[in-house]
């Protein structure tokens, strides 16, 4: 099969409301190699003129612990106190079609390593969108609806904030990047608990890894963390 037939396919499926992990499967071909051919899907989509209908954002409350954030941009916090530890849960719903959304969601690490998972795009009915909400939001005090630029400043700043650092966004990013617009760079949020990068190890992190490469572009007096029991 050539690109360009693969592609077909990868197009077909995704009109069908399939995600990128699941064309893989049906394709019989890696993750990897679908996910560029639904970003390219989806810039051809916006180049003709059809950018999808944004439907909603939501983030967990406590999103801006330890972040600096200018308060004349209105950005609310409605629990800033839940303790999120610098774990952000962005979801963003886009029109698929009249009774359909495409759902992405994102886990953010504004302290240090920015997007450490994504999901989507799914295909969603307002119901199914409700419950998966519910899940999730599931480890958080709450959600609460986003502004989107709020939405694109926590999650692409984050990973412009972790770049710096020395980390990539987590591989499933690539798939769910678009639903957040063209980003020219320059968040409005200062990253890092209180200005400073902060790892707090999390189940099944190579801590040791994250700490080298940490300490290839700063000192140890220059950053924070806390390992194995806390």
């Amino acid at each position: 099969m050539d690109n360009a037939e693969l592609k077909d396919q990868v197009r077909e499926l995704r009109a069908q409301g399939r995600s990128p992990k699941e064309i893989a499967r049906a394709l019989k071909v890696p993750p990897s190699v679908v996910a560029p051919l639904v970003r390219e899907i989806a810039a051809e989509t916006t180049a003709g003129g059809g950018t999808s209908e944004l439907v909603g954002c939501w983030i967990n409350v406590g999103w801006s612990a330890g972040l600096g954030v200018d308060p004349a941009l209105g950005w609310s916090d409605e629990a800033p106190e839940s303790g999120a530890d610098g774990m952000v849960c962005v979801l963003v719903a886009r029109r698929h079609s009249w009774d359909r959304m495409e759902v992405s969601g994102y886990l953010a690490d504004v302290f240090c390593l920015g997007v450490r998972n994504a999901i989507g795009p799914q295909i969603m009915d307002d119901r199914e969108l409700a419950r998966f909400r519910e899940y999730f939001f599931g480890e958080y005090a709450g959600w609460q609806e986003a502004p989107y630029e709020l939405a694109r400043h926590l999650v692409l700043g984050s990973v412009d904030h972790a770049r710096t650092l020395g980390f990539e966004p987590h591989e499933d990013f690539g798939p769910v990047a678009d639903a957040l617009g063209k980003w020219e760079g320059g968040s409005a949020i200062t990253f890092g608990r209180d200005g400073r990068p902060f790892y707090l190890e999390q189940p099944g992190d190579d801590a040791n890894k994250v700490l080298r490469t940490l300490r290839r572009t700063l000192s140890d007096d220059d950053f924070d963390y806390v390992t194995g029991g806390r």
